[in-house]
């Protein structure tokens, strides 16, 4: 999954858009899709390919409402959902790689190829002007599952992945 949003690093709230890939058998299965977490999440019906470009926000409108946007820029579309989520935290901005996960926990890291962030930003600033932590996922070994660069420009990086589990 490939993802931005808020919530998540502390709390037990997200509201979240992105994409992802998954393995079925020998099949990669492309999609795109929000969630306003502990709903379950929302598949967009668009046509997602590998190497899209995707532009994404998450913005709290205050009184628990926000705006999600995702776009593909590669494929010409986009969506806007307005939902409200009461009793949301507010406590973290993220800019995620991260293995989905499965009622039976997290699942295996798809082998994909390096996915660049660029213009990651928090209330129009830098998203490293806010002391961001960096986050690598790790197997029940301590092994890293995927690489993060560290930032360009304090707002971009890249995310690399090392190995499924």
């Amino acid at each position: 999954s490939f993802w931005v949003g808020l919530d998540g690093y502390n709390s037990s709230t997200v509201e979240q858009t992105g994409s992802e890939v998954d393995c079925s058998g020998s099949t990669a299965e492309y999609y795109s899709w929000y969630e306003m977490y502990p709903a379950y999440p929302v598949n967009f019906s668009n046509t997602v390919r590998p190497g899209d470009h995707f532009h994404g926000s998450v913005t709290y409108n205050g009184s628990g409402s926000y705006t999600l946007v995702l776009s593909d820029t590669t494929q010409g579309w986009s969506h806007t959902i307005n939902k409200t989520l009461a009793g949301a935290a507010n406590s973290s901005a993220e800019v995620i790689v991260e293995a989905p996960s499965s009622s039976s926990g997290v699942l295996p890291l798809a082998h994909f190829s390096p996915v660049t962030f660029t213009n990651a930003t928090v209330d129009g600033s830098a998203i490293g002007n806010f002391s961001p932590t960096q986050i690598i996922m790790v197997d029940g070994s301590g092994r890293a599952k995927d690489s993060i660069s560290s930032l360009s420009g304090g707002n971009s990086f890249t995310g690399t992945w090392l190995r499924a589990n």
